[in-house]
């Protein structure tokens, strides 16, 4: 491979990265064991960061990359070493000198996508507003009750627009005055940050807290989880404080104060999957379950690996614009565990989660009932007087 630094400059940065992370590691091995990726192939992250501790130039670029940032390791490792820092100094180190994996190669494009357009598909910023043209959703103006940031996923993606929509309707249904920022939201920048390119993520962060504050804005509402995060947790580092709400704790404070009401009954079998972004790294579990609790005739079943052990989709990380080998998504196994419960329902809160459990489903026979929806989907479904076409 080539490189814009000689070796030595480029193994000096990797000893710096991994230096405090080798103080902490005694090499006990349990993030390996808790993983998901052990359960597809071989792979260590406590080599990584053994490799990074010493500056090694073995460090195998293609594992550098696989970390989808779940949080899994950090959240059991009983030393506190921050796994996922230590990778993710480790491709801000390799983007600088433009050094990329086969799997990794669209990242440079989604790079100049983001720079460009504001979202990692490449699509005209112009229409990132146009899922609701036909919804009567108004621009955010000073004094709305509310912003929905819809995200890139929910804005361009055709399944995740459905979500959307399903989420501007309850929003109306109960009432609340919310607004979107159509072409003036940019991506978060969460994806792009985690594959180490902090200029990108600083412009786009800079450009959504500009949007907000030009607008007035005091409320957010986010449907995906790594925009709940990076809004939530990592925008203060900017210097400016927004209240942050999730989609699923707000619409279960709707349903607690009687502004929307859940009539309809959906006789379905249901099991719910933690997001990893909503549940290991910002503790939300409960609201997804009580709202899915409060729908009649629902039938909410838990699979294995839940909660805080919940199995990652694999899209995480910014992996969800990388190439995995079918025989190596984690998405089949949760949807094996979800059938194996008698489910005839997966649902889950995240665009990423969707995406690849949609994808896994395609192995699925013909005919075969089994669906992937999005928690605000399902209680849409169960909103009585309101048009359930999305």
């Amino acid at each position: 491979m080539e490189t814009a630094a000689p070796l030595g400059e480029i193994i000096q940065e990797i000893k710096n990265v991994g230096g405090s992370a080798f103080k902490y590691c005694y090499r006990c091995g349990k993030c390996d064991v808790v993983c998901p990726w052990n359960r597809v192939r071989a792979f260590s992250i406590r080599r990584i960061v053994q490799q990074a501790s010493f500056g090694l130039p073995e460090i195998e670029l293609e594992d550098m990359w696989r970390c989808t940032t779940c949080g899994t390791c950090p959240s059991e490792c009983p030393r506190g070493v921050q796994q996922i820092q230590v990778g993710l100094a480790l491709r801000r180190i390799a983007s600088q000198y433009g050094v990329f994996p086969g799997s990794a190669h669209t990242v440079g494009a989604i790079r100049g996508a983001l720079s460009v357009e504001g979202n990692p598909m490449g699509e005209d910023r112009r229409k990132r507003g146009a899922w609701a043209e036909a919804l009567s959703v108004n621009p955010f103006s000073e004094g709305m009750e509310i912003l929905y940031f819809v995200g890139c996923y929910y804005s361009y993606d055709p399944r995740m627009k459905r979500v959307a929509a399903a989420t501007a309707r309850i929003l109306q249904k109960a009432g609340v005055d919310f607004g979107i920022l159509g072409e003036a939201e940019s991506c978060c920048g969460e994806s792009i940050r985690k594959t180490g390119n902090e200029d990108v993520f600083r412009k786009l962060a800079r450009d959504n807290i500009k949007a907000f504050i030009d607008r007035g804005v005091k409320k957010i509402l986010v449907s995906s989880p790594h925009c709940y995060h990076t809004l939530k947790n990592e925008y203060p580092d900017f210097m400016v404080h927004f209240e942050v709400v999730h989609v699923s704790q707000f619409l279960l404070q709707l349903v607690d104060q009687g502004r929307l009401r859940l009539t309809r009954p959906l006789p379905r079998r249901v099991t719910y999957h933690d997001p990893c972004y909503l549940g290991r790294h910002n503790g939300i579990y409960d609201e997804p379950r009580k709202l899915l609790g409060a729908v009649p005739g629902l039938e909410l079943v838990e699979m294995p690996d839940n909660r805080k052990a919940s199995l990652c989709c694999g899209g995480g990380g910014g992996r969800i614009w990388m190439d995995t080998p079918k025989k190596e998504r984690f998405a089949d196994i949760r949807i094996d565990q979800a059938r194996a419960v008698g489910a005839d329902v997966l649902v889950t809160a995240c665009p990423y989660c969707i995406s690849n459990f949609e994808e896994g489903k395609l192995s699925l026979p013909d005919g075969d009932p089994f669906e992937v929806k999005d928690l605000t989907e399902v209680i849409h479904e169960s909103l009585e007087g309101i048009e359930q076409t999305l």
